[in-house]
């Protein structure tokens, strides 16, 4: 995707926004939407129409939009990237959605209440955060009890070429067990196809630390 990243001080303005419009392209392709039907996937979340939702490195809005059509209540979108807020909040604006609030931050320094969601998608965003145990443990403190974490990601598999690198992909398994370790139970585990799989957490109780 963001090929130019990781060549030394290569960050001129231009290359910067090339690898902008790049990603953009890349998570508004209908290919992305051939492989996973956004709609489809959120319709069979455990969303109810008053939930408070949270999308959680939202992008390009992929989730976002069909989360903002599940509820009549509040969608934060969570993304540091101004230039992705912008572009969901002019599809919003296109859909006649009112109910999608922006957050310009890292789900490290989310600054949500503890306990105020009750749904959180997190679509291939976990392989970019430094410490997956950081970034789980904010997500489960701001969930309420009963409210569920959906974590779509790449497997971590030599024969899967397409994604992000190997090196940083997360083993279906270490996630699992992540998400347990930190107080999350299990609902489901489902292989979207080759290379990409979800695991529907539940937060049951609140964290004995």
């Amino acid at each position: 995707m963001d090929h130019n990243k990781h060549h030394c001080h290569n960050h001129n303005h231009n290359q910067q926004n090339q690898n902008f419009l790049t990603k953009m392209a890349f998570l508004d392709s209908k290919q992305r939407e051939h492989l996973i039907p956004p709609k489809v996937l959120i319709s069979q979340m455990p969303i109810q129409n008053n939930h408070t939702l949270l999308d959680v490195g939202a992008g390009s809005g992929f989730f976002t939009i069909p989360m903002a059509e599940r509820t009549s209540n509040k969608v934060y979108a969570m993304d540091p990237d101004k230039r992705m807020l912008s572009v969901i909040e002019a599809k919003a604006k296109e859909k006649g959605l009112h109910n999608i609030e922006h957050l310009q931050e890292t789900i490290e320094n989310l600054s949500l209440q503890n306990d105020s969601i009750d749904f959180v998608m997190a679509s291939l965003i976990l392989h970019e955060v430094k410490s997956l145990t950081i970034a789980l443990t904010k997500i489960f403190e701001v969930i309420s009890v009963g409210g569920h974490l959906l974590c779509l990601e790449y497997e971590k598999d030599d024969l899967i070429i397409e994604g992000p690198p190997m090196s940083i992909r997360i083993k279906s398994g270490e996630l699992e067990k992540t998400l347990l370790t930190i107080g999350f139970d299990i609902v489901k585990k489902t292989k979207i196809n080759d290379a990409i799989y979800t695991i529907l957490a539940v937060k049951t109780e609140k964290q004995i630390i």
